[in-house]
């Protein structure tokens, strides 16, 4: 990985060019990569020697990463990872109080256009860039799937629950493993090879969902991964991944593209267990 001129100026600049440049990098420093993006706040305030050791790299390795990435030290490139977590920290209160300082400018009538707009341009980012291939493939993989194991916390939680409807609808089994607030590990001990597991996790990964994608590769289970990068620590090991992006509006994110994509994968799941039965 040759030294860049440029350095990233935000955390979601940085993530997208470690995910252009991870099938290049030299191994450690894709290990070094991967670490970091799927343990943010462990890196905004982390210690060079605490995240090296997070990392399984030498602190050696984090400077050579940095100076990679056109940043003079670790710690310059630091400073994107604190500017994330100060921003995705701001509260809803304070997100409201945004909006009311325009207050003649922000009517209801506005915010419901901008929250239009923000999903229109998620759905145009869904048309322009998923990988069909992935998204064929995960259909293929779950309609294999004896029962498909469902997976996500946090605001991944909404489209799986609208997943495990849809897949119901289409007489597809399936099985939520726990809740909004925790993973049902016990329940994903009965998933096996002729299964599939679902997982959805969007930056900062909750280490449950991390922990339960571990689970499914140790117990073979064929797994679908949601998510939003290929850094993300879902895909390791996944069948399929389908990689998606939320636009926000004045910080608020809804979840437009992820609904979107959870119906079309079942549909298409559906589609292909009818396709497979009739021999066509």
């Amino acid at each position: 990985m040759s030294v860049r001129d440029d350095r990233p100026t935000s955390y979601d600049d940085l993530c997208t060019r470690l995910a252009a440049d991870l099938e290049t990098m030299p191994k450690r420093l894709a290990q070094t990569a991967s670490y970091l993006v799927a343990h943010p706040d462990e890196v905004a305030f982390g210690t060079t020697a605490s995240i090296a050791e997070g990392a399984g790299v030498q602190p050696s390795t984090l400077i050579r990463f940095a100076k990679a990435n056109g940043f003079e030290g670790f710690s310059d490139l630091q400073l994107l990872f604190r500017e994330r977590l100060r921003d995705r920290n701001q509260s809803y209160d304070s997100r409201l109080a945004t909006l009311g300082q325009d207050a003649d400018q922000v009517p209801s009538r506005a915010v419901l256009n901008g929250f239009i707009a923000a999903g229109q341009e998620s759905l145009a980012w869904l048309q322009r860039d998923m990988d069909l291939d992935q998204f064929d493939a995960a259909a293929a993989l779950l309609a294999r799937a004896g029962t498909v194991y469902l997976v996500a916390r946090r605001r991944a939680f909404p489209p799986l629950i609208q997943l495990r409807y849809a897949l119901a609808k289409l007489g597809i089994r399936s099985e939520i493993c726990g809740s909004v607030n925790g993973i049902d590990n016990d329940l994903l001990a009965f998933a096996g090879p002729g299964d599939a597991a679902i997982l959805i996790s969007f930056a900062p990964y909750t280490a449950q969902t991390i922990e339960a994608a571990e689970q499914m590769r140790a117990q073979e289970v064929p797994i679908v991964a949601i998510t939003d990068s290929r850094l993300s620590p879902l895909c390791t090991g996944a069948g399929a991944r389908l990689l998606l992006a939320e636009a926000d509006y004045a910080g608020f994110r809804a979840s437009t593209a992820a609904m979107t994509l959870v119906m079309a994968l079942s549909v298409a799941t559906a589609e292909h267990r009818r396709l497979g039965r009739s021999g066509a």
